[in-house]
């Protein structure tokens, strides 16, 4: 089986996983402070915290914000269910705002007239490896006064018109296992702004700003050394993997027929997360148990939006109808695009979506 994500753990992270064992330092400790600086590094940012995922990344981001009861934060409707769950968190509403059918991000065009009294923060989602557009989300949020929380648990390195994902407001990332760089748990909260960078680390350890003296509210959020180990090695090796995967993208944009294919406008550098491809025409179903039969693994991301799931409609009482979301979900398959792909492998691909899509 062609699997969906390949975790690579090489010799070089269990080399750094027994040093920190051996080092008697194994909580958040200086290998935590290396990842950060060096995560900081690459975003381009001032200030990176480290959290035990991406989840209570954008949970610490949202409170770090001021973000709170009676609070609205506008965010898209077809991302995995922590994007929205986290503002939740904090006591504060989704609102939810359909997507751009060709990037599957939320669409720009619609964000300002969810905008109301009560609305605090945009909350855009990097989804599949692909920045969201930026400059007017930015426009926005500038004109209203709201905040900017960038949901880019799936972009590591990801670029927008020359600046990476993670710079353009308070961003959050992932390091689970079939993210373009894992820690095997963990996430990362970025931001150039000094206040929001120490009251996420208040946040993260029990609301101490010194030991034992706890100033507020606080979580166990903090990373260990040892998942920071892993995170720094696999961090070393990003832009080769994101490269390789840009390269498998290339061999299937240029060889898949009868799909849709992914969206790299100029100015975008996609990372392919996911390599996601639209099957229309009720097809989507059928391609996949096939991939399936052949040996290809696939994956649908997501098959039903934020707005639809139960605990949104039945204790939420969301009611609304977001048509581009709930046509992606009907119709979006994930093909392997990670680095572990042989050539091979990737003609494997070409040839049963193809025999499939000529049938």
């Amino acid at each position: 089986m062609i699997n969906i994500a390949k975790p690579q753990i090489g010799e070089e992270e269990k080399k750094a996983v027994l040093e920190v064992l051996e080092s008697g330092m194994i909580a958040q400790g200086p290998r935590v402070k290396a990842f950060e600086d060096a995560f900081a590094a690459m975003c381009g940012v001032k200030h990176a915290i480290a959290t035990t995922s991406g989840t209570t990344a954008l949970h610490v981001a949202m409170l770090a914000a001021g973000i709170g009861e009676g609070d609205e934060v506008i965010t898209s409707p077809f991302t995995f269910i922590a994007s929205a769950n986290c503002i939740l968190f904090v006591g504060a509403r989704p609102v939810f705002v359909d997507i751009d059918p060709a990037t599957y991000n939320l669409d720009p065009a619609l964000v300002e007239a969810a905008i109301t009294p009560r609305t605090k923060a945009i909350l855009p989602v990097h989804l599949f490896g692909l920045s969201c557009d930026m400059d007017p989300l930015m426009a926005i949020a500038e004109k209203h006064g709201l905040v900017m929380i960038e949901d880019a648990c799936q972009s590591h390195g990801a670029i927008y018109k020359g600046k990476r994902v993670g710079s353009f407001g308070i961003g959050a990332f992932s390091f689970y296992p079939t993210k373009n760089m894992t820690s095997a748990e963990g996430g990362m909260i970025t931001t150039n702004d000094d206040a929001i960078d120490e009251k996420c680390r208040v946040i993260r350890q029990h609301g101490m700003r010194r030991r034992y003296y706890h100033d507020e509210l606080g979580f166990n959020f903090r990373m260990t050394d040892v998942h920071a180990a892993i995170g720094l090695e696999q961090l070393k090796k990003l832009e080769n993997r994101n490269l390789q995967r840009r390269v498998n993208a290339g061999f299937l944009n240029e060889h898949l027929k009868g799909v849709i294919l992914p969206c790299e406008d100029p100015g975008y550098t996609h990372v392919y997360h996911q390599y996601t491809v639209r099957v229309t025409g009720g097809r989507r179903d059928g391609l996949r148990a096939y991939l399936q039969e052949n040996g290809v693994g696939s994956e649908i991301y997501y098959p039903v939006p934020v707005h639809q799931q139960s605990f949104y409609t039945g204790d939420l009482g969301y009611r609304i109808s977001l048509p581009e979301a709930e046509r992606a979900a009907r119709e979006v398959l994930s093909l392997p695009v990670h680095p572990a792909l042989s050539q091979a492998d990737l003609e494997t691909i070409v040839d049963k979506v193809n025999e499939f899509t000529f049938h």
